[in-house]
């Protein structure tokens, strides 16, 4: 009987000895992993077509990402569905640093409020890495349009119901939340016609088949500037430092207006917390840059934010029920 007992007594100790080893040499393959990286090419994901706001943004900061941390990163556009396809490919991605998403607000925090069925959670199945900025949307015409102020839209669209059109990226995107706040607060009737992106809703603006864009700034202030665009107010509750001669909605009497969105930077949930610590560092530092200051602000009207994953994280949190609220209130249906 002692000699049995003394057996499996041996056995729960070479078991348990076994466990502690392994678990052992997995952290010691997490700790290795984490600081190698990167060893290979980052890869980062813009749900949106080439040529937009978000699409600027990364290629600014994975060139400078890229220069700093001495490996490529590669942005890739996988747009559609209003930013989900591209979102939801990065929350399913092997949890290992070398998938990103670097998305505006729509994916995260309107989507899963106006639809239904979203195919991730915006909260649990990712890991924040750093809010990178905010933006405003400039309220704009074609420059050759008859349509000279805020005043004539409004009157024209009174007296033509439904006749004066704007695009944006979709339904549910910053530039269509902004439209139908406009329509709210004005009370006028404006069409809605979304595209898969910025890039192809400004070239039908400027080709005359739309009426007016609620433009982000980044595409929009070197467009005003070079009179292909006619701007007439800015989205925000201040005015933008990058074209501080326009006013807000606010002031040109639309009170209560104000369509402030983010972009930021993610990974899929799971990843390592020491490799989210040294893409927030590599991020921040890339916000810093004087190429990327120069596009972004000065020529762009953006705010750097820059930040904690924490931050970024109650941040997600807090618009998500600022946008349920809004899309409520306007009775907004992408179903």
């Amino acid at each position: 009987m002692k000699s049995l007992f003394f057996a499996r007594l041996l056995r729960i100790f070479l078991v348990g000895s076994a466990l502690f080893s392994t678990s052992q040499f997995l952290a010691a393959q997490s700790t290795t992993a984490s600081s190698n990286y990167p060893d290979r090419p980052i890869k980062m994901i813009v749900p949106y077509v080439a040529g937009g706001a978000a699409d600027i943004t990364a290629r600014l900061v994975a060139q400078s990402m890229s220069e700093s941390m001495g490996q490529t990163v590669v942005v890739e556009n996988r747009p559609g569905a209003n930013g989900t396809i591209g979102s939801d490919l990065v929350a399913k991605a092997a949890p290992d640093g070398y998938t990103l998403l670097l998305t505006a607000s729509g994916p995260l925090v309107i989507n899963p409020v106006l639809y239904k069925k979203v195919p991730f959670d915006p909260v649990k199945d990712f890991s924040p890495i750093s809010m990178l900025i905010t933006y405003q949307y400039v309220l704009a015409v074609p420059y050759a349009s008859p349509i000279q102020n805020i005043g004539q839209l409004v009157a024209g669209a009174k007296a033509k119901p439904k006749e004066f059109s704007y695009g944006s990226t979709g339904i549910g995107g910053g530039g269509h939340l902004a439209g139908e706040l406009f329509g709210l607060l004005a009370n006028a009737e404006f069409t809605h016609v979304p595209y898969k992106g910025a890039a192809p809703a400004l070239a039908d603006l400027l080709g005359g088949q739309l009426t007016f864009t609620f433009e982000p700034l980044v595409t929009g202030i070197p467009m005003i500037k070079a009179n292909k665009l006619r701007g007439f107010a800015v989205s925000g509750i201040k005015r933008s430092k990058g074209i501080p001669n326009l006013p807000t909605m606010n002031e040109l009497g639309y009170k209560g207006f104000d369509i402030t969105q983010f972009q930021g930077l993610l990974a899929p949930a799971g990843t390592d917390p020491a490799i989210i610590r040294r893409l927030n560092a590599e991020a921040v530092k890339a916000l810093k840059s004087p190429a990327v200051i120069r596009r972004l602000v000065d020529d762009g009207g953006n705010e750097i934010v820059g930040g904690t994953p924490a931050e970024f994280a109650q941040q997600i949190q807090s618009d998500l029920r600022l946008y349920g609220k809004l899309i409520t209130a306007a009775n907004i249906n992408a179903e």
